[in-house]
């Protein structure tokens, strides 16, 4: 098998969130579903609002789906979004 490598948008519920909460969180569990790590940033969306960009490898005989549903949990999370999914050569 090989690497893919994932790109996630996750929307937090208000502008007031703590963004910096939310990305711990979302190391934890990215750490804990096997995932590595490669990249988390922040994109402004409107009137204050930022979404959190994750960018991650897993390998694919892992489920990306408990990583997802994990993530949804997260507090002040409203939704998780694959926006980029590849396989890596190489």
């Amino acid at each position: 098998m090989g690497i893919a490598l994932i790109t996630l948008k996750l929307m937090p519920e208000s502008p007031d969130s703590n963004l910096e909460e939310i990305k711990a969180n979302s190391k934890k569990i990215i750490a804990k579903g096997k995932g590595k790590l490669e990249n988390i940033k922040e994109e402004p969306i409107a009137f204050g609002l930022k979404a959190i960009i994750i960018s991650f490898a897993l390998d694919e005989s892992l489920e990306l789906e408990s990583i997802e549903e994990a993530l949804k949990k997260v507090q002040n999370v409203s939704s998780v979004q694959v926006i980029d999914m590849r396989r890596a050569f190489g």
